[in-house]
């Protein structure tokens, strides 16, 4: 596996199940308070955002290989959006652990107040709630496919990364799997800010190609000899840890300058108020259980499995 195959698997996954969690809220919410018939227009809303996102991404592409003729304007524009992923997965990763305790809360009360204006206002709640997670998923694709060699890789590794995610978000929906969703999005925000790390040195590094920084050829090291980025063990080393085998001095810098400040703020324990409000039950607590079915059960403690996100 490359670089580019973990880093876009990784995004897909970890963006394909927080948008899932979104939707499954959503659609809980709705179906137990036996409102099955705003159902449609929430899915709709669903599909647009996708729809969205799609043509968001054919943009990018379109705008690299078509609209940008030479060389260095390429160069310049995979830099600024490397720079944009880099500040999208930065918020991203920190919002979720601030705000995961009221997500629930946050989401089901918009979309309560969406019921009463009408069906075009609940549509548009499911968009706005997965269109944001959409953008963000292609920015970051596009920007870490960048190291790729041909873009079929990423976009195989992405897709994977989304399937597995539904597959993941279905059964905590139906009750079918349980794991502990604090844990995962922690193990994953630390992969994604390495991720981000490789990303900010990419463009970096495409800043350098472009002129517009200088260093281009003053190696920080060159260990090539040692470490093969066509053998098993160099494709895994740049895939989690995004080091390459003679990176400029600048690129690493700016990797190290950017990476250890942001894996200490992220790991850093977070202040838990004395009063602060039970965490809000999870996806798999909301789901409609079958007749007959024992009601299932609300987690009491961070060491539950089925726990909802929690920061």
């Amino acid at each position: 596996m490359g670089q580019a195959f973990l880093a876009s698997y990784l995004i897909g996954l970890r963006e394909g199940l927080e948008a899932t969690l979104v939707v499954s809220i959503l659609v809980a919410y709705l179906v137990k308070s036996g409102r099955r018939r705003q159902l449609l227009p929430l899915w709709a809303g669903v599909a647009a955002a996708v729809a969205i996102s799609v043509l968001f991404g054919a943009l990018l592409t379109y705008t690299e290989t078509t609209l940008l003729a030479d060389y260095r304007s390429r160069e310049l524009f995979e830099a600024i959006t490397s720079v944009l992923a880099v500040g999208l997965v930065t918020w991203m990763v920190f919002w979720m652990r601030r705000t995961a305790r009221r997500l629930k809360g946050e989401l089901t009360g918009k979309l309560e107040a969406a019921i009463g204006v009408g069906t075009l206002a609940v549509a548009g709640i499911a968009f706005l709630s997965v269109v944001r997670e959409g953008l963000e998923t292609t920015l970051l694709f596009y920007a870490a496919a960048q190291g790729a060699t041909t873009t079929a890789t990423p976009l195989v590794a992405i897709s994977a990364g989304v399937l597995t995610a539904v597959v993941i978000g279905t059964g905590l929906y139906a009750g079918a799997i349980r794991i502990n969703l604090s844990r995962f999005f922690t193990v994953s925000g630390v992969l994604l800010v390495f991720v981000a790390a490789g990303i900010l040195k990419y463009g970096i590094h495409d800043f350098q190609e472009a002129g517009v920084l200088p260093g281009l050829d003053v190696l920080a090291f060159d260990v090539s000899g040692v470490l093969d980025p066509n053998s098993w063990y160099g494709a895994t080393i740049a895939g989690i840890f995004n080091i390459t085998a003679a990176p400029t001095v600048l690129e690493m810098v700016a990797y190290v300058a950017y990476l250890l400040p942001v894996l200490v703020a992220f790991l850093w324990p977070a202040r838990t108020p004395a009063s602060a409000p039970a965490p809000a039950a999870n996806v798999v607590a909301d789901a409609p259980q079958p007749s007959g079915a024992a009601p299932a059960r609300t987690p009491s403690s961070q060491s539950e499995t089925t726990e909802h996100v929690r920061a």
